[in-house]
């Protein structure tokens, strides 16, 4: 009896442990496909990508802190040179400055979690 009660509460530990683990996987794949959507990917272009987006290493353009790094990877991607300016392309620079700004007075505010958050929200909005 004890035998089945200790398997009982087993399977109900992995049953309900399963999709917290899963969480973090299934919202990286979901960055991914967002990724690969957006620079339009195909056939074995996207499957390159997919297999190096879903490392471990591999950190998502909608989650990265650096705007530098965003905007490296996306001229990497659409094959831009650093000397060609578009229109988005003045875009980002202008957003690259804005998050600068704000990093700098967030850092020296010396906010932090919550907070940080809500003020980076609203520095960049305004």
């Amino acid at each position: 009896m004890k035998k089945l009660i200790v398997l009982a509460c087993l399977g109900f530990i992995f049953s309900v442990s399963a999709p917290v683990f899963a969480g973090a996987q299934q919202d990286k794949m979901k960055g991914c496909n967002k990724e690969a959507k957006k620079s339009a990917l195909k056939g074995d272009e996207r499957k390159a990508f997919m297999s190096k987006c879903l490392k471990k290493d591999y950190i998502l353009k909608s989650t990265a802190a650096d705007p530098a790094e965003i905007e490296g990877d996306a001229n990497a991607a659409s094959g831009q040179d650093d000397g060609e300016l578009t229109a988005s392309a003045a875009e980002k620079s202008d957003q690259k400055g804005k998050m600068k700004s704000c990093n700098a007075d967030a850092k020296a505010k010396d906010l932090k979690g919550a907070e940080r958050k809500k003020f980076m929200s609203s520095c960049l909005k305004g």
